[in-house]
C-alpha cells in the first residue's frame, strides 16, 4: 500500500470499513467525483488501495467526462458480466473517478459515492460521504445539511 499520513490513512480506512460493512460481497460499484478531478482521481486511486490491502480484488477506471450511453456500454455492463479487464472475480470491487458519474441519469448505478471537496465548493447533494481534501495530507470527512437544498446541488452538467 502507498504511503498516506495517518489522517488520509484514518479517513480512507473508515470509508473503505463502511462500505464494505454496507455491501460486503458481490460486483460492487464505487463512484468518485469532484470539481477538481486531480484530487478525486488520487482520493479513488487511494481507496482503491484501501480496499486492496482490505483483501478486496479491485478494478480502477478514470473515465473523465462521463456519457451516461457509453458509461453504461463500455463499464457497467462489461463490469456487471465480468468480462471488465480485471473484474472477472465476481465479488470485485469497481472504484471509477470522473465527471458527471453523480448527475441523476447515472447515480443509481452505484452502491456507494463520494464527492471530494477542494476549496469553498457546495458538495453534491446526492452521495455517501464527503471528503475535504483541501489539504491533500490531512482530508476530513464533511457532513452538510441538506435539508433546504434540492438534490441536483453539485451536478456538474
Amino acid at each position: 500500500m502507498a504511503y498516506f499520513s495517518e489522517t488520509r490513512h484514518d479517513l480512507l480506512d473508515g470509508v473503505a470499513r463502511e462500505f464494505l460493512h454496507l455491501t460486503p460481497r458481490g460486483r460492487r460499484l464505487v463512484a468518485i467525483e469532484g470539481l477538481d478531478a486531480v484530487r478525486a482521481a488520487r482520493f479513488a486511486d487511494d481507496l482503491a488501495a484501501t480496499f486492496e490491502a482490505q483483501g478486496q480484488t479491485v478494478a480502477r477506471r478514470s473515465l473523465g467526462d462521463v456519457d451516461e450511453a457509453k458509461l453504461r456500454a463500455e463499464t457497467i455492463e462489461p463490469f456487471r458480466a465480468g468480462t471488465l479487464d480485471g473484474a472477472s472475480d465476481p465479488d470485485t470491487v469497481l472504484v471509477v473517478d470522473g465527471r458527471r458519474l453523480l448527475n441523476e441519469k447515472v447515480r443509481g448505478i452505484w452502491h456507494f459515492t463520494v464527492w471530494v471537496l477542494a476549496g469553498e465548493e457546495l458538495p453534491h447533494a446526492g452521495v455517501n460521504v464527503i471528503v475535504d481534501a483541501t489539504l491533500d495530507s490531512h482530508p476530513r470527512r464533511f457532513f452538510y445539511d441538506y435539508c433546504a437544498l434540492p438534490p441536483s446541488v453539485g451536478e456538474l452538467r
